[in-house]
């Protein structure tokens, strides 16, 4: 019987089992095949959980796109700019831009969700990260935007996750994002 793997042990035991299977190369269709595709799916859903693969940094990307391509620095110029700049940009000391960001994803078919990663960003990555408590609770009941609560503004600062959840839920946000605040410059003519 195969179940759900949840031990280092049970893992072992599913490989060992998947080495004889394709040992066995056993026909498309035939139960001994069916039990290698459903033993590679649990296999695949066991290691993506243990053993998660981070994105590489923006510069191990294209270190590893040049790599790949047989790409010196001088091939870089016509999405980077001068020498120095790729020179700049591969030792770290100058961040991509948007202009190289694209000229990158476009001719060297590295993901922009590579290029874009910021390693400095601390935004949270999870719902629970989200401090309820600092929403306008007691502004919301003024205004009667929560009009289904019936309580003091005490008890809904103590149940703000729930409340403002059911607040959102017309939005249908499958995940709640961290506002991006924007400095404000004044220019002075």
């Amino acid at each position: 019987m195969i179940k759900v793997i949840k031990t280092n042990k049970e893992y072992e035991n599913a490989l060992n089992e998947v080495k004889k299977l394709v040992k066995l190369d056993p026909p498309v269709g035939s139960p001994e095949a069916d039990r290698l595709e459903l033993l590679v799916l649990i296999i695949s859903n066991y290691e993506r959980e243990k053993f998660p693969i981070e994105l590489p940094t923006p510069i191990e990307a294209i270190k590893f796109r040049m790599e790949q391509q047989g790409l010196s620095q001088k091939d870089l110029i016509p999405y980077i700019g001068s020498r120095s700049k790729v020179s700049e940009l591969l030792s770290g000391k100058r961040p991509l831009s948007l202009k190289m960001i694209r000229a990158l994803t476009e001719h060297l078919g590295i993901p922009a969700k590579v290029l874009l990663q910021d390693p400095n960003a601390t935004m949270p990555q999870e719902d629970n990260a989200i401090d309820w408590c600092k929403f306008p609770i007691k502004e919301l009941i003024k205004r009667n935007w929560l009009p289904n609560f019936q309580g003091t503004p005490k008890e809904a600062v103590n149940n703000a996750e729930e409340l403002l959840r059911d607040f959102l839920k017309p939005l249908r946000l499958n995940k709640l994002s961290p506002a991006l605040h924007c400095k404000k410059v004044h220019i002075r003519s």
